[in-house]
């Protein structure tokens, strides 16, 4: 599989094509990972409550400790004030955790978007045309491979000849059909060659 061009200045092109791909991902990484890390933050408000609601408990706890060895009343009192802080406090303590955790997924689910959607469309738009230039500089390599062959040069030549643009073949030789009859291919597979973005070895 041919990934980049022979020609140097394609080959610069498609590999800071591919970099700048690459940075702009990483970009958006780290700006998913920062407004994550920005969103979940607020789980210090739940999480303030969720100590609040157990310092209450914590305090009706105590008093019932401290009532319960009265004599005759004392368990009934602290059964009360245990309940009172479960009541109280424990459904606050329970509340901020619930919160805790809805701020967690949310920030998680935000930073996924920050980093997916923007991604997403970027990948859309650059990676089939880098797949398609793949494809064809790995088609061009396997058809245009003349391994020394004569008569597969001569076939390659005349495909360039009838086939590219006038100019591309003037870039190449000064008479491409005075080339062909001759037998000289050389210029006309390099015209094709380099018009895929390969070089033919000789």
């Amino acid at each position: 599989m041919r990934i980049y061009p022979d020609i140097p200045i394609r080959r610069a092109n498609a590999v800071a094509h591919d970099a700048a791909t690459l940075a702009a991902l990483v970009l958006l990484a780290l700006l998913g990972l920062w407004v994550y890390h920005a969103v979940d933050q607020l789980t210090i408000l739940g999480r303030g409550v969720h100590d609040a609601g157990t310092a209450v408990q914590d305090g009706f706890s105590s008093a019932a400790d401290k009532v319960d060895g009265v004599p005759l009343v004392g368990g009934s009192i602290a059964g009360g004030l245990r309940d009172a802080g479960s009541a109280t406090g424990g459904n606050v303590a329970d509340a901020g955790t619930r919160g805790e955790q809805r701020v967690h997924r949310l920030a998680l689910l935000l930073g996924g978007i920050v980093f997916l959607l923007p991604a997403a469309l970027l990948l859309s738009r650059v990676l089939p045309r880098r797949l398609q230039q793949i494809r064809v500089l790995t088609n061009a390599e396997q058809v245009l491979a003349t391994g020394g062959d004569d008569e597969r040069r001569r076939l390659v030549a005349m495909r360039a000849a009838f086939a590219l643009p006038y100019a591309t073949l003037l870039e190449h030789t000064r008479d491409p059909i005075g080339d062909l009859a001759a037998g000289r291919y050389d210029a006309l597979v390099d015209a094709i060659a380099e018009d895929a973005g390969l070089r033919v070895p000789r």
